[in-house]
């Protein structure tokens, strides 16, 4: 229904952001692979999207990459997967790695992420194997993070990093231990969240 959206960036909170297209401000939930990509507030950008209609809720969630769309996409098909847990996956592996674990059989790598069990990981190897949307390598790249010329103070970016974890799906007391992990100094919340995730995959 909607494929993408192009607009200016005023607004975001990991994982969900605010796209001004033509005054019109659309809320968007995006995985924090998409975060890392984003430009500094007032820029524009163009997100491709995903429509999840509910009985309650009609929900944009918005992808940096095709790729991005089309694993979001194959992810929600496989029983037991809902867009959250997708957006979860999506926000704790790119592509690439997530790819890797399925041709390698790599449960231990998928069971790190939060929501996903043992049985979980099996079943999406099982599923997603013959089914990956083909990668286009030439998005695959470091994501560079843009930071904003005068960033908030550490407190408030850990504090933010804290709240965005819990709620791509950590506990508040894991998420916490996660960003206090963190030894380097982050101007950004999209910074701090990138190595509490790091932390978790290593």
């Amino acid at each position: 229904m909607i494929g993408f959206l192009r607009g200016n960036l005023v607004q975001k909170t990991p994982p969900q952001l605010v796209l001004d297209v033509n005054g019109v401000g659309y809320e968007v939930e995006a995985p924090m692979t998409t975060f890392y990509d984003l430009p500094v507030l007032g820029e524009p950008v163009k997100l491709f999207t995903h429509l999840v209609v509910r009985e309650d809720a009609h929900i944009l969630f918005g992808f940096a990459t095709e790729t991005e769309r089309l694993l979001f996409r194959a992810l929600i098909k496989v029983n037991g997967i809902g867009p959250k847990l997708a957006l979860t996956i999506l926000s704790g592996q790119s592509v690439a790695d997530f790819y890797r674990c399925v041709e390698d059989n790599d449960v231990r790598g998928l069971v790190r992420l939060p929501g996903v069990g043992q049985k979980t990981a099996e079943r999406l190897i099982i599923e997603m194997r013959g089914r990956l949307p083909a990668i286009d390598q030439f998005e695959i790249t470091n994501n560079q993070i843009l930071s904003i010329s005068t960033p908030p103070s550490s407190n408030t970016v850990k504090q933010e990093a804290v709240s965005a974890l819990c709620a791509l799906g950590y506990k508040p007391q894991d998420a916490s231990k996660m960003v206090q992990a963190i030894k380097e100094e982050l101007d950004s919340c999209e910074a701090v969240i990138r190595a509490a995730l790091r932390g978790v995959i290593k």
